[in-house]
């Protein structure tokens, strides 16, 4: 049986942190492959695609359109190394050709980000690093006589936005801290919550209870600054909005504003419309403020484990066997 021909659209660098030694080899194995680096679709990159059986795309890979997949005609498959395929391939795409992504390998990962920030929070970390940043040992003293706060996250109650992959990886992940989670998600199936401790709630009655918040919803239309500077008024005073989801479902300024005020904290791996976050960006240095650089679904493992899946994808389709995670028009509405 021929090889397929697949094109993989990322540079040397990006390409390395997905596919190892060990990988190029597998990929060797069941394809003829060559690296194409290209950020647009123009004459010259139409003409190095030529012939390619299958794509490989990441996140550098350049939008997709109908018009250029026309003169691309020999493609049947494109496996994405990554979740979000929404905004990368034009919608007639996922009809006329098998279109799979690889979100499974990010999900612990980023539960695993979900979970630092929680506990960070809840422990109030950064109160305690800032007391010992001063010329003194009040803080000790403090401590010492009061016994400190009643920072916990020990059987406490927790927010959450979203029921999908990730939040009930990170749900799963925190057994053992006993911790009770009140759920705003509309679509998620109930009965994935079967033996869970976890409870539904209208997103107001939610917003209103939740000392802690971790967003962990799909970005779309719909959900898009869903935390906007009302509903972040409904949250207690000192509460800690937490996103490990993406950046649009959360008013940056609002929330700028309200962690400003020092009335509201948050912890974000994600933001938006700036990502990256300029540098001279308030929550890059304000108290109550953790940034981090988008990194909850990432690290190497993570990128060698989604190259795996699509290459798995790419064994199955070509041996005429069912792909596993193709994504279709329907799905998309509910989907980053």
């Amino acid at each position: 049986m021929t090889k397929p021909i697949i094109a993989v659209l990322a540079g040397e660098e990006l390409f390395a942190s997905f596919f190892d030694h060990r990988r190029r080899a597998r990929l060797s194995r069941i394809s003829r492959w060559a690296l194409s680096p290209i950020h647009a679709y123009d004459a010259g990159a139409i003409s190095s695609l030529a012939g390619a059986d299958a794509l490989i795309t990441t996140w550098d890979s350049p939008y997709l359109s109908t018009e250029t997949m026309k003169q691309l005609g020999s493609v049947q498959i494109i496996a994405h190394c990554g979740g979000e395929v929404k905004k990368r391939f034009d919608r007639p795409l996922f009809r006329k050709l098998v279109i799979v992504n690889t979100p499974e390998p990010m999900a612990k990962p980023t539960a695993e980000m979900g979970a630092a920030f929680l506990l960070y929070a809840a422990r109030n970390i950064d109160h305690y690093r800032a007391a010992l940043r001063k010329r003194s040992n009040q803080i000790y003293k403090d401590v010492h006589l009061t016994g400190g706060g009643t920072e916990s996250l020990l059987g406490r109650e927790v927010g959450m936005i979203g029921f999908g992959r990730i939040g009930r990886t990170l749900v799963e992940m925190l057994r053992g801290f006993d911790v009770r989670w009140r759920v705003y998600d509309p679509f998620a199936l109930r009965e994935l919550a079967a033996g869970l401790p976890v409870k539904f709630d209208s997103l107001n009655s939610v917003l209103k209870r939740s000392s802690l918040l971790m967003v962990t919803a799909a970005a779309t239309e719909k959900t898009r600054n869903l935390l906007n500077r009302e509903r972040l008024g409904l949250l207690p005073n000192g509460a800690t909005v937490i996103n490990i989801a993406r950046g649009s479902l959360i008013d940056l300024a609002a929330l700028t504003q309200e962690v400003k005020s020092g009335r509201l904290r948050c912890a974000l791996d994600v933001t938006d419309p700036e990502e990256p976050l300029p540098v001279g960006h308030p929550l890059r240095t304000l108290p109550g403020a953790i940034v981090t650089p988008h990194l909850g679904g990432g690290g190497q493992r993570t990128r060698g484990e989604m190259a795996d899946a699509a290459m798995d994808e790419l064994c199955r389709f070509f041996s005429g066997k069912p792909v596993e995670h193709r994504v279709t028009t329907s799905m998309l509405s509910r989907m980053t």
